[in-house]
């Protein structure tokens, strides 16, 4: 765990929208403090991702996807080595999570933070990273959650992160992607990755240290490798993918020319 300061007392809670998302992103930020004393681990997931995509031959029907990805999700961190202190399943349903009543979604997502108290909690930002309206909303609904008990003081609600990928690096991973001949995200669609500017990102993680646990992780979302990779799985490349973790810093509001954090819980009690 070099580079990140021990944890006692302090906590990290991941609200996302599908299982798998929660493999990127903030993954190798719980890998890093997987060990730590007193480090405590929340993950609310809005959906079960039963209306993701079915490939081919894979033992998997629209009734069953969802399961499937759940004890995917549940194995992918076990395979991580540091399974989520509480794990919530909201069990609304995939791709229809912008349509639930707002003040619903947060007042679930919120009275659950408040049980837990996070030292910090992530998610995704306006941009969902994909687009996705699951993510975008799920998102929306988190940052208004935490608003209800953000906090100067304490080790409660100290900081808000959406995860993010630098626009500098979503270019070079583009033009990465060209070199090889294979195919380009297109970032005006929906579903296709897309970064953030650089001076957006308050937040870059060296998890280097602990990509080959992150992977691990990923590997175990079988039933959407397809989307996930590209063919073949390389998962010596991904080790290289997976040696960052970025995010905006969303609240408290960072002041222009503050330096980036090295860490979630950097800086705070």
């Amino acid at each position: 765990m070099v580079g990140a300061p021990r944890t006692e007392g302090l906590s990290l809670a991941v609200v996302v929208a599908h299982p798998d998302d929660d493999a990127y992103g903030m993954a190798g930020m719980v890998a890093l403090h997987a060990d730590d004393p007193g480090f405590r681990f929340t993950l609310i997931h809005a959906t079960d991702g039963g209306a993701g995509d079915i490939r081919e031959g894979f033992p998997a029907t629209r009734e069953t996807l969802g399961r499937i990805r759940q004890q995917e999700d549940e194995d992918g961190w076990r395979a991580l080595g540091r399974e989520p202190d509480r794990h919530e399943w909201l069990g609304y349903r995939d791709g229809e999570v912008d349509q639930v009543p707002f003040d619903e979604l947060v007042d679930v997502v919120a009275a659950i933070l408040e049980e837990e108290q996070p030292t910090v909690v992530g998610t995704f930002g306006p941009d969902g990273i994909f687009a996705h309206p699951d993510h975008i909303t799920i998102g929306a609904a988190t940052d208004a959650a935490f608003a209800r008990h953000a906090s100067t003081a304490g080790t409660a609600f100290r900081r808000l992160l959406h995860s993010a990928i630098p626009q500098s690096v979503f270019e070079r991973w583009q033009q990465q992607r060209a070199e090889k001949g294979m195919w380009q995200f297109d970032p005006t669609q929906v579903y296709h990755m897309r970064g953030v500017p650089d001076a957006e990102i308050g937040l870059v993680v060296d998890t280097s240290s602990v990509a080959h646990r992150t992977v691990a992780g990923l590997m175990e979302h079988k039933s959407q490798h397809h989307v996930m990779f590209d063919y073949p799985v390389d998962a010596e490349r991904w080790q290289r993918i997976m040696r960052r973790d970025w995010a905006s810093v969303a609240w408290p509001e960072r002041a222009p020319g503050s330096p980036v954090l090295t860490d979630p819980f950097e800086g705070l009690p």
